[in-house]
């Protein structure tokens, strides 16, 4: 019989042309190792084939973009985590959990599986590991823009964390409220959690990463209030924190903080700054970016004071669709709370006319993007809850099915007897 070590070698290099086999083998290991008896020595192996063999099956799934496969490599991992440090638990399922990110369309599945586990730690007393899942949760959730939750799990985490004082977990947990606020536009409260982000920031070392994410929220919070000089250095400090641990351009997160300087200059009457800044040494890997050249693009169109350049910019780089896809969302964002809404009201939150909000609600209507009738007669928009989906239907449709197959082999094997 082969031992786990020497099925791991096989997997691995049936990975690449019959992944099927591999993810066989991979699950034959998990079975092995939890049911192996021996030594100490013999034990340990055991479980650090089967770590292996979890993290390598979550890299299969995660290369052939099954996030339903993946979810599933979560739950099986809770028997193996049962038997380790807590330490370790933690550190692997944040790899399983991280393989999610390279899965378009995933992000639904992803938060059944952590409330899933979130539930799991909570009754296995795992604190930490239960703050670190809800703290990614509220994460998912913001970008979802499912604000009512997030805020809702945000409550309750600060209550518990302000107890035991874990200023790491405190910093991530208020920016993201800083973010959640700021994307219901309370923006007093949204300064406060920043405030508040920074305060217990400043009372750990902390790391790089998340001071550019704090950084980053500064920079936004002041482009709100129209200081771009302000905002431009925080975005500065983020982009060389950034760029500095990446070693490629393409997608990478510094083109965000550059694309808000590049902003920043241009609403800073300073068009011809944005040349000199792309021409900075850790600038050039993004500058033949099509989001950048939008940028060059529009300063030109600025520079020059011509309005029919700025309109041709908009269409050639589709931002139009962007505007169009974003004030969808705002409207969204706005009428989320309500049951019943003014349409007066909405067109002053997104400082639009009267007219063009309500032919884009009614659009957004008649697309099921947004549930609800317009009501012309008060002004006001009646907003429905989200409809619940009832498979009743396939279902019954299935079950037929079903039947008719039955139906079908019993005649043929009544024509056969006959």
């Amino acid at each position: 019989m082969k031992t786990a070590t020497q099925m791991l070698e096989e997997a691995q290099a049936a990975r690449s042309n019959n992944p099927k086999h591999a993810e066989q083998l991979y699950r034959q290991i998990l079975e092995i190792s939890a049911q192996a008896q021996g030594s100490q020595t013999e034990r340990e192996q055991n479980l650090r084939d089967q770590e292996t063999a979890l993290i390598k099956l979550g890299e299969t799934y995660r290369d052939n973009k099954d996030a339903n496969g993946l979810a599933d490599v979560i739950i099986l991992s809770r028997a193996f985590m049962s038997s380790t440090a807590k330490a370790k638990t933690a550190k692997l399922i944040r790899t399983l959990l991280d393989f999610f990110e390279t899965i378009p369309g995933s992000n639904d599945t992803q938060m059944n599986v952590l409330l899933e586990n979130i539930q799991w730690a909570r009754s296995e007393k795992r604190i930490f590991l239960k703050h670190s899942l809800e703290t990614r949760l509220v994460g998912l959730q913001l970008e979802a823009h499912r604000y009512k939750a997030a805020l809702s799990l945000i409550e309750s985490l600060l209550t518990e964390l302000k107890r035991l004082d874990d200023k790491m977990i405190l910093t991530e947990v208020y920016l993201l409220e800083s973010r959640v606020y700021r994307g219901i536009r309370n923006m007093p409260k949204s300064k406060a959690a920043q405030t508040s982000a920074r305060t217990a920031a400043n009372s750990i070392y902390c790391p790089p990463y998340l001071q550019a994410q704090l950084d980053l929220q500064s920079g936004i919070l002041h482009t709100e209030d129209k200081d771009y000089t302000t905002a431009y250095s925080y975005f500065f400090e983020t982009f060389e924190n950034v760029s500095g641990q990446e070693e490629d351009g393409e997608g990478g997160k510094a083109l965000i903080p550059l694309k808000y300087m590049l902003l920043c200059k241009i609403m800073l009457n300073l068009p011809e700054d944005v040349t000199a800044l792309l021409s900075l040494k850790p600038a050039l890997k993004y500058a033949q970016l099509r989001e950048v050249e939008c940028m060059r693009a529009i300063a030109r169109a600025h520079q020059a004071r011509n309005l029919a350049d700025f309109e041709k910019t908009l269409r050639d780089y589709h931002i139009a669709a962007l505007y169009d896809t974003l004030l969808e969302q705002n409207l969204l964002r706005i009428v989320e709370p309500y049951s019943v809404v003014e349409i007066e009201y909405i067109a002053q939150q997104v400082k639009q006319s009267r007219q063009d909000v309500e032919a884009k609600l009614s659009k957004m209507i008649l697309d099921k993007v947004l549930h609800g009738v317009l009501d012309q007669g008060r002004g006001c928009l009646l907003v429905y809850d989200q409809p619940q989906g009832d498979g009743t239907y396939e279902t019954a449709i299935q079950t037929l099915e079903e039947v008719g197959k039955v139906v079908e082999s019993l005649y043929d094997k009544a024509t056969k007897i006959a």
